[in-house]
């Protein structure tokens, strides 16, 4: 059965890509993965020491895909008024006005995330899963499409409020960028000698359209053998020596998803065995908790989760023997 709607997503999602990469160098990978965070209407934390270019992602992503574009500086001082917004009495009136926060927008960074208080950074649970604010007793939707793109400096902690666990599984995906190859470097240098270059993107995708890809995401088939690994990858994470918190249903979904997502952005109706390796590593790692003992002897939660991919048999379409 054709599926035209697949490569119609598939030919935006790489003019959105080569806009981007007009800003970002090299890192062809971690915009992929931003972009199956756009279709399953996720959200992002990039965990990266400053400087990588975290901003500049944000920013290019936003106008690559027309989308209005906020960002909140995070700091101890941060109200959740300050994310949300607050009504103001406007005395010529005698009436309420509701002066709407930097949440009301469709791709929000939220940059430091981790040096804002427990108090604030709640205020981000009810917008980043149910997309909506409440002020007042007064429920108001946000903006779709709806992405909030944090950021945390895993090095520097002094002063920081680790995220909660609570907090952490509303992001659909943990990432890093890493630093950049000596040839990219370069390039960068020779991108950035006369102007920035994210003055000159301009959108390649109206946020009417990307919703539209959003809706079709979900139609990607997916076999019950690749359900069933899906679910035996998810289960193995909970009956591991070194977890002692495995993985909850909802990163079942999300990993679900991201795989229908994946297969979408590379041309496929359907999903593949490779499509759940290559996305357990960041759906999982910040859903699951690694023992006392696991810790102390310096195992990080990703090296843990290779064990448990590979000790999941993988499912192997058979070949039929006759010609």
């Amino acid at each position: 059965m054709e599926t035209p709607w697949v490569g119609l997503i598939s030919e935006t999602a790489e003019k959105v890509k080569a806009s981007i990469e007009r800003v970002i160098v090299g890192k062809g990978d971690v915009i992929e993965l931003v972009l199956v965070a756009v279709l399953c209407e996720g959200h992002v934390l990039i965990e990266d020491v400053p400087g990588i270019g975290k901003t500049m992602l944000a920013k290019a992503t936003a106008r690559s895909l027309g989308c209005t574009f906020r960002r909140i500086q995070c700091t101890p001082d941060l109200l959740p008024s300050d994310i949300t917004g607050v009504s103001i009495f406007n005395q010529r009136t005698c009436e309420f006005e509701f002066k709407p926060g930097p949440v009301m927008t469709q791709v929000l960074l939220t940059d430091e995330i981790n040096r804002a208080t427990p108090r604030t950074q709640s205020a981000l649970l009810e917008c980043m899963e149910e997309r909506q604010i409440t002020i007042e007793g007064t429920t108001m939707p946000v903006p779709r499409p709806f992405l909030v793109l944090a950021t945390q400096n895993p090095i520097e902690l002094e002063g920081t409020f680790p995220l909660p666990e609570a907090q952490l599984d509303r992001f659909l995906l943990r990432l890093s960028m890493g630093y950049p190859t000596e040839e990219e470097e370069h390039a960068i240098l020779l991108r950035f000698r006369l102007k920035n270059p994210i003055d000159e993107l301009t959108p390649v995708v109206s946020s009417q359209q990307l919703l539209e890809m959003q809706r079709l995401v979900p139609q990607v088939f997916v076999g019950e053998d690749v359900e069933d690994y899906i679910v035996k990858v998810i289960r193995a994470t909970r009956n591991h020596d070194a977890i002692e918190l495995g993985a909850s249903p909802r990163a079942t979904l999300a990993l679900y998803r991201t795989c229908q997502a994946l297969a979408a952005l590379q041309g496929r109706a359907f999903v593949i065995p490779d499509d759940v390796k290559r996305m357990a590593p960041f759906v999982l790692t910040h859903r699951i908790i690694t023992s006392v003992q696991t810790h102390l002897k310096g195992r990080t939660a990703a090296q843990i989760l290779d064990e448990v991919l590979a000790s999941v048999p993988v499912p192997v379409e058979e070949v039929s023997s006759a010609r």
